[in-house]
Order: structure tokens, then C-alpha cells, then sequence
């Protein structure tokens, strides 16, 4: 996996450039450097409880349906939701800027997407020293207790349960697999390498260290590259392994916008029709996507629910001081994922389209 290495060092060294030194905001109607707000002080008197909502993009479905759970949520407890983003996943500087805003803004409490799950933690210290409650959602900091609580899927289950489709429609088509994995960008994000790990092993490769990417030695596995999880990146990566080997016929994406780009990649290539694509997410576009044949599988998420369930967290702890806490012997609050298919395999549960159109990120 010595290429592997290689193009990641190098996607690092781009990411790093292209870090923003603000912060972008997530709505339209937004009157400051990056923050919006919502919701009134609910007829209650006095000033509304202030709630941050910072994602790792503005554009990817799944942190826009996020962002509405978490500004009709605001609306119903009466909080002020203010919203913040990077431009990119991996701007780690405009969450730094983030947080920095809310802590000055005197926020009760935060909810993040990590998109650098370690660089972020000393800013996220620093708000708990303030006082505010912080909530990890989807993505889990490194070490996990540097939130307060996170609300995530369990990304490790996501990728298992595709990896497992995957290998039931191959064993079933007699195929042998040449896999092209697609990840998120150099700098092992948690979900980053939860997602990729867990499709493996649910396809049967040995991961060796769950921790890591691209460690396995397994033949049939192509080789990695990173998409910044979206489609100009999906495209590229799917390009360039495409030429490694143009034999693919399997193809792991970190999400459903990369999955997208892969896909146009393989058009150009003449050979759409020849490759399973399998994803995480399950947003609208990409379970459309699902019911096209552009995806095999996705599974779908539910970042609604993060975000209510977030929202309510942190007003409770404004007015309590009360903080929520993880099951016994888990590290986060999971909000679920199925998995989202119209091309059932024996022992691998899955919802169709219809389920999943009706459900997408909700």
C-alpha cells in the first residue's frame, strides 16, 4: 500500500492550503461572519438560550437536513440557534473560528461535526472551561470524551452493513471483487475510518488495526484515495485509481456526494454499467441515486435526529445544568442506520427505496 501513503501525504499537503481563515455560514439570511440565528425567546422573558450548530460543510445534504433539525428544534424550545460551517470537510481553522465565536457570544452550549476529530479538541476544552455544554454529532472527537456526549450513527455498523451487502450480491453474481475505497482525506478522521474499516470487514478482508487505513494486504483490494467527500473529489479519486487498474468493479465511498463524482468518473470511463457503488448517508438525492442504479446500497443515517436530540441536550442543561450521558459501556448516544437497498441479499437486513425516500436524513 506504499502508493497509498503517497497520495495521501500529498492530499494532506493540499487540504492544509486550502484551509479557510474565517467561517462560513450556513443560511442565506445570516447577518455576521458566519453565524445565523433562529428562534425567539418563546414568550418567556428574557434572552433566548444561545445554541451553536458547527458543521463540516453548508453544501452536503446531510448537514443541510442537520441544520433545519436543528433550527425547528431551537424554534420549539425557544432557543437562538446560530449556525456556522467550513468550507470543505477537513477546515479545521473555520471550526476553530467557530467555537471561538460562540464562547464570545456567550452560548449555553454547542453542537459540532468534527472534521479534524483531534486538532479540535483544544478549542472544544476550552468552551467546557467556559462552561458551555459540547455536543459531538455524527463524529466522534478524539479521545470520544472530549465532548460532553456525541449523537452519531455507529459508522463502524454504516460500513459493515454495505460491506456485508456487497459481498452477498458478488458471492451470489460469482464475481471476484476489485475494490477501489474512497475515502474522506488524509488526516484519519474518526468516521473517516470508521466507515472505511467496517466495509471492509463486512466484506471479509482482514483491517489488521481498526484504527488505520490502508493497512490490509488483501489482493483484491485496488487501492485508497481521498475525495474531501465531495464529487469533484470523488471523480478525481475514482480517475486515478481507475488508472492503477482499470478492472474496479467495487467501489467503497465515504459518502453519497462522492459517490456521485466516482460515478461520473466511471461514465467517462465507459464503464458505469460494469461497478457497484456502495455509500453512506442515505439523503434524498443519494437514496434517488439508489433507486436509479447509480448505488447499489447506502446507508442511511439520520442527522434530524442528532440535531433535535442535540438542541434539546444542551437547553436542558441551561436550565438544569444537567448533562446527558452515553448507555452504559458506550461511548455515544446512537441515532441508528439502515441500510438502503433495491436489490435485497439473504441475511443482509435492508429497506427499499420507498422506505428510504421517506426517510431520507430525517
Amino acid at each position: 500500500m506504499t502508493s497509498f501513503a503517497t497520495r495521501r501525504g500529498l492530499a494532506l499537503a493540499g487540504s492544509a492550503m486550502a484551509l479557510a481563515v474565517g467561517v462560513a455560514a450556513c443560511g442565506g439570511d445570516d447577518s455576521g461572519s458566519g453565524g445565523a440565528s433562529s428562534g425567539s425567546s418563546g414568550g418567556g422573558g428574557g434572552d433566548p438560550v444561545k445554541v451553536g450548530l458547527i458543521t463540516k460543510t453548508e453544501t452536503n445534504p446531510f448537514f443541510v437536513k442537520m441544520k433545519e433539525g436543528a433550527t425547528s428544534a431551537g424554534k420549539s424550545a425557544g432557543a437562538e440557534v446560530q449556525s456556522f460551517a467550513g468550507k470543505k470537510d477537513g477546515d479545521n481553522e473555520s471550526q476553530v473560528a467557530a467555537v471561538e465565536s460562540l464562547i464570545s457570544a456567550g452560548a449555553k452550549g454547542l453542537m459540532i461535526t468534527p472534521s479534524d476529530s483531534k486538532a479540535i479538541v483544544p478549542s472544544l476544552d476550552k468552551a467546557r472551561q467556559a462552561g458551555l455544554l459540547v455536543v459531538a454529532l455524527d463524529t466522534q472527537t478524539e479521545p470520544a470524551d472530549a465532548a460532553d456526549v456525541t449523537y452519531a450513527t455507529d459508522n463502524y455498523a454504516a460500513g459493515q452493513a454495505i460491506g456485508k451487502w456487497a459481498k452477498g450480491t458478488f458471492e451470489k453474481a460469482g464475481k471476484e471483487a476489485k475494490i477501489a475505497m474512497l475515502d474522506l482525506n488524509p488526516d484519519g478522521v474518526s468516521v473517516d475510518v470508521q466507515r472505511d474499516q467496517g466495509f471492509l470487514e463486512g466484506f471479509g478482508v482482514d483491517v489488521k488495526d481498526k484504527t488505520k487505513i490502508g493497512d490490509e494486504a488483501d489482493p483484491r483490494i485496488v487501492g485508497h484515495d481521498v475525495t474531501d467527500g465531495g464529487e469533484e473529489g470523488g471523480r478525481t479519486a475514482m480517475e486515478n485509481l481507475l488508472q492503477k487498474d482499470p478492472s474496479i468493479n467495487l467501489v467503497y465511498t465515504i459518502n453519497e456526494p462522492a459517490a456521485a463524482g466516482a460515478y461520473e468518473g466511471l461514465k467517462a470511463a465507459g464503464k458505469e454499467k460494469d461497478v457497484t457503488i456502495v455509500s453512506v448517508d442515505g439523503g434524498c438525492p443519494g437514496v434517488e441515486n439508489v433507486k436509479s442504479g447509480v448505488i447499489g446500497a447506502t446507508s442511511q443515517q439520520y442527522p434530524l435526529k442528532m440535531a433535535e436530540d442535540g438542541v434539546k441536550a444542551i437547553t436542558e442543561y441551561a436550565k438544569s445544568g444537567k448533562k446527558p450521558e452515553a448507555p452504559a459501556g458506550q461511548s455515544f448516544i446512537d441515532t441508528g442506520v439502515t441500510l438502503v437497498t433495491d436489490k435485497p441479499v439473504d441475511g443482509v437486513e435492508s429497506k427499499d427505496t420507498a422506505f428510504g425516500l421517506e426517510n431520507c436524513l430525517g
